[in-house]
């Protein structure tokens, strides 16, 4: 069964994102570089999938499909997945909520497993650009408490808290509608905190 992908895109920058498994998403300059990146990174998600104990095969997960073109944004060009999917609006059931709640934990897991492992000074890009490891990790915290507002959840700093305020969203069943006034779809939300956790993940191991 082919993999379902949405593809957003704008001047100089395109994502990829499995609409179906959250976190799973690469950009590129055109199309065609984003969908082969996303395909390459199948082996990368497999973890996360095996984390929420739900069935994944790179292999079979390599196929795409894109079910649908968004128009991006300027949050697009800067970097990060701005517009969600018509396909992110269909009703959610508990079985597709507990799926859901569990990719993204497991996706946490992944991340909180890799900055323990990780050593504190990371490569540097050739000019001597980039983060460290624990100033990813305060950028990453950062935006999910930011991320969070945008689905009701508001308490202050403690992050444990507002994972599992978020786990408790995402795991409930939802009938498609954002989150609030000017709020987050829960699918959507669930797709752009799980790639910037795995965006991150992925670059501090490329860099330790």
């Amino acid at each position: 069964m082919a993999t379902w992908v949405c593809i957003e895109s704008a001047p100089h920058r395109v994502f990829a994102s499995a609409l179906d498994w959250p976190g799973w998403c690469r950009s590129g300059r055109s199309e065609e570089e984003a969908l082969a990146d996303l395909a390459a990174y199948a082996w990368r998600y497999a973890p996360v999938a095996a984390g929420a104990d739900v069935r994944f095969s790179s292999k079979d997960a390599g196929e795409l499909e894109v079910l649908e073109r968004l128009a991006g944004n300027a949050t697009t060009e800067f970097g990060a997945p701005a517009i969600a999917a018509e396909h992110e609006h269909q009703p959610l059931d508990g079985k597709g909520a507990k799926r859901l709640a569990a990719l993204v934990g497991a996706c946490w897991q992944l991340f909180d497993n890799v900055v323990a492992t990780a050593p504190a000074e990371l490569r540097k890009g050739p000019r001597g650009g980039g983060r460290d490891r624990d100033k990813i990790g305060h950028h990453v915290k950062e935006a999910e408490i930011m991320y969070a507002r945008k689905l009701g959840i508001r308490l202050g700093d403690d992050l444990p808290a507002i994972r599992a305020a978020l786990l408790a969203t995402f795991g409930s069943p939802s009938d498609g509608q954002p989150v609030g006034e000017k709020g987050w779809l829960p699918r959507y939300g669930a797709r752009r905190i799980a790639w910037h956790v795995l965006d991150h993940a992925w670059e501090i191991e490329d860099k330790s």
